[in-house]
């Protein structure tokens, strides 16, 4: 078996549910301690981070990563427990396999390998890691990035191991994402019988004509980094119980996915006015997530595609869709943040799975790149 092969089932068996981590970077830390990076943990509270670096020049590229996995949902449903890795027809099965545990695996037997035939690179190497990238992201990468601006520390260029890829290892590359603002909504009404509308006020009826125009409009055409802002209702709630009971409220949660033709303010204004204009009685919390962020191309881009193109033959395709990842905490200190992992298509699914052979290939990317970017006669 070969090393990361090894090493992603062993980190497959810890339960690591957010925001637990279940002694996945023990695990790491262990090797890279034997590597010579010197290790600083972050815990807050349940959640558990560390920062890893060898070397004290710059330039500084950092691996960064999340152990926490999403729950596995019912269990009966697996082909195979979800935290017993399994090997069946040249798949690895197991909750975190593509996210993003065989990432973690790639990284650390990739820098193995480099430090290996490059024991002095030009430059640093760091590992930023927390176990709260699927939970709130609140007691993880940010604390870490917290701790790192305390201590001076600039990151130059930053590798997210999240997966990726589309169809094939490399094919997609991350170089930005949208940002994300949340709102919860109540709308207020009346409480009654339903026998008698005349006497109460229902917010799910008031409610209706404007969901639909939030849903239905167009908020901009995108640009030539990003796709289109995208408004989504996750959940709607109302109702006592009783089915002849008009309920006094309605409560809707909804996120919208923005590009930099938007703002968190702009598209606040937006959502008040339609509301305002229908003469609602509500109130909303918002919650930022992140804003959108780019990576030009440059350097850390450069040397991404070359090595993807190295090991698989691929071009990869630079995009800035999908959901969030840690990276929009990252990019904001000025560093150059790409995202390449393996392919997407399982992610958070019952019997979520990586292809072995990618696993290989991944560390090789990741070994290939550090060459690019650090070795000591670049």
């Amino acid at each position: 078996m070969s090393a990361v092969v090894e090493l992603t089932r062993q980190l497959i068996e810890r339960p690591s549910v957010t925001p637990a981590d279940e002694g996945c970077q023990d695990l790491m830390i262990a090797r890279l301690e034997a590597l010579g990076f010197d290790v600083t943990r972050i815990d807050v509270g349940a959640v558990k981070n560390f920062w890893a670096r060898r070397g004290s020049s710059s330039p500084l590229f950092v691996f960064a990563g999340h152990t926490d996995v999403v729950p596995p949902g019912p269990e009966s449903k697996w082909r195979s427990p979800p935290f017993e890795p399994t090997e069946i027809d040249g798949l690895l099965f197991g909750r975190g396999a593509a996210d993003m545990k065989g990432s973690l695996a790639a990284m650390v037997i990739a820098t193995e390998r480099f430090l290996r035939t490059e024991p002095q690179p030009n430059g640093s190497i760091g590992f930023l890691i927390t176990s709260d990238e699927e939970g709130p992201a609140i007691d993880g990468t940010r604390q870490v990035i917290d701790y790192l601006a305390r201590e001076d520390v600039a990151i130059d260029w930053c590798l997210v191991g999240e997966p990726s890829s589309t169809a094939a290892l490399g094919d997609v590359v991350r170089n930005g994402r949208r940002g994300s603002l949340n709102g919860t909504l109540r709308i207020n009404g009346v409480q009654g019988h339903v026998a008698y509308p005349e006497l109460a006020a229902n917010p799910i009826h008031a409610a209706l004509g404007v969901l639909e125009a939030l849903c239905e409009r167009t908020w901009d055409e995108g640009n030539d980094h990003f796709p289109a802002t995208s408004f989504q209702i996750s959940n709607i709630n109302a109702g006592t119980g009783a089915e002849n009971v008009i309920p006094g409220e309605l409560k809707v949660t909804f996120n919208f996915r923005f590009n930099s033709e938007q703002s968190p303010e702009t598209l606040q204004r937006a959502v008040n006015e339609t509301l305002d204009g229908a003469g609602l009685d509500y109130e909303i919390d918002w919650r930022l997530s992140g804003m959108p962020f780019i990576t030009a191309v440059g350097a850390l881009t450069d040397a991404v595609n070359a090595s993807v193109a190295a090991v698989t033959g691929r071009t990869p395709r630079m995009s800035t869709s999908g959901g969030t990842s840690d990276g929009r905490f990252i990019a904001p200190t000025g560093a150059a943040v790409v995202e390449l992992g393996p392919v997407n298509a399982t992610i958070h699914k019952i019997d979520e799975h990586v292809v072995i052979e990618d696993l290989e290939r991944l560390a090789d990317i990741y070994v290939d790149l550090l060459r690019r970017l650090l070795s000591s006669d670049t």
